[in-house]
């Protein structure tokens, strides 16, 4: 009895130093990718960092900062759950209204979208599939004009095909793009997140909305008055980043899709490869990019995301399956509007730590 009484103790003792090495180990990562990214946000610079930064490792925040103001003109700093608008983030939340829509058997993925766009005028409508449409694979440039390619056969960015999506869904759904894509923030309880023409009876449902700017020509930075015109579904929801961090921890484990959808969702297509201008050739499932950081399939450690740019905001949510961790970046401060590269310096600079933490 002494002697298994010892064991156990033995036992007990050595879980709890492997649990005390791995806190240790934990920490110390947490606070070189901080070091890291303070070294780069907090810089001085002509063009400084103006925005957000959440990152989170399996429900644990593990850097957050927070730098500028949500007016400037008047000064007013940035805080907590102040809101911004998301851009092409909000291409993965219309790709999951749409595939939840399949799931209840209401939408087929690969019939002709005439079955329920019928007032299509064009030929189109009768060879593209909603599968396209979530792809960036249809060729539709307009509304009234033939494809610019087989549908199925070439890569086209595409804001238009999504705002199509939402009127799919409208239409199997019974609901409004505006009441779909509340009620599944409500269920992910982003309390702070909304569609943007969004009226709630005594809420203001994005009064912490904060201003966008964009650089001019002589360097000195405007008011942006034109951050909405993207179509909703493609780039026009409201958000902050502890809710996106929300949306990552209910979207990757299991609380939206089933698992043979979202492994459909997050499994790169046929010919969705586009040439990105930040990231060069990548590669898309439905409304989100999927790369394998080691670039071998034996070896794989994925990186699930997007960048998002809106008229006087650049934003970027990315996720790391296999450390769980969430990486959310929000700025209403755009420099460099015409050099993509340069607009997102900050953004895709974090990406490079979070990418080097991840591989080792």
């Amino acid at each position: 009895m002494p002697k298994i009484c010892f064991t156990l103790i033995f036992l007990f003792f050595s879980f709890a130093d492997l649990l005390a090495q791995k806190e240790i180990k934990n920490n110390n990562i947490s606070a070189e990718i901080s070091t890291e990214i303070e070294a780069i946000i907090t810089a001085k610079s002509a063009k400084s960092f103006n925005g957000m930064v959440l990152i989170s490792e399996n429900g644990k925040v593990i850097y957050s900062k927070i730098i500028g103001f949500s007016d400037a003109d008047k000064k007013t700093p940035l805080k907590e759950n102040d809101q911004f608008v998301i851009g092409s983030i909000s291409k993965q939340i219309t790709a999951v209204l749409v595939l939840r829509e399949v799931e209840k058997k209401r939408l087929d993925l690969h019939i002709p979208i005439r079955k329920y766009l019928p007032n299509l005028t064009q030929t189109w409508a009768d060879s593209v599939t909603t599968h396209h449409l979530l792809t960036h694979t249809h060729g539709i440039t307009a509304l009234d004009k033939p494809l610019s390619f087989s549908a199925g056969t070439k890569y086209a960015y595409s804001q238009l095909g999504y705002e199509l999506l939402s009127k799919i869904i409208e239409k199997t759904s019974g609901k409004s793009f505006e009441m779909l894509s509340n009620a599944l923030f409500r269920k992910c309880k982003m309390n702070n997140s909304f569609h943007p023409i969004t009226s709630l009876e005594g809420i203001i449902p994005y009064k912490n909305l904060v201003k966008g700017y964009t650089e001019q020509e002589n360097g000195a930075l405007a008011f942006e008055t034109k951050t909405m015109q993207n179509h909703v579904a493609a780039g026009s929801f409201i958000s902050t980043t502890e809710d996106l961090i929300l949306w990552n921890k209910n979207l990757h484990n299991g609380k939206l899709l089933s698992k043979k959808i979202y492994n459909t969702m997050i499994t790169k297509q046929k010919n969705a490869t586009r040439e990105h201008p930040l990231f060069g050739k990548t590669d898309y499932g439905y409304g989100i990019t999927i790369e394998n950081l080691t670039g071998k399939p034996s070896q794989n450690k994925l990186k699930l995301g997007q960048t998002g740019f809106a008229p006087g905001f650049v934003s970027m949510n990315y996720y790391y399956p296999e450390k769980k961790i969430s990486v959310i970046v929000l700025c209403n401060v755009v420099w460099d509007s015409q050099d993509l590269k340069k607009a997102f310096y900050y953004h895709t600079e974090i990406l490079r730590i979070l990418n080097k933490f991840v591989l080792n």
